[in-house]
């Protein structure tokens, strides 16, 4: 297997251009091109994804419901 097909494997199972060129001990550079050649997007890592807001629990709702009709009865 080339380096080449290589590099195209790991591209295609979603692995970093970094991740790629520490595997195959060749340079950064090379598996970009690569993937460049094959107009494929950069894989993105999911430290990157963060939600808006974490969704509020059933039992934290149900809290929040209970003050606002606490405050509003006392209003």
């Amino acid at each position: 297997m080339s380096t080449r097909d290589a590099i195209t494997a790991l591209i295609r199972d979603g692995h970093t251009d970094a991740s790629i060129a520490l595997r195959l001990g060749c340079d950064r550079s090379t598996v970009s091109k690569t993937r460049r050649g094959l107009a494929k997007p950069d894989a993105c890592r999911v430290v990157e994804y963060r939600p808006d807001r974490m969704p509020t629990s059933p039992a934290q709702q149900a809290a929040n419901r209970a003050r606002l009709l606490e405050a509003l009865r006392a209003a």
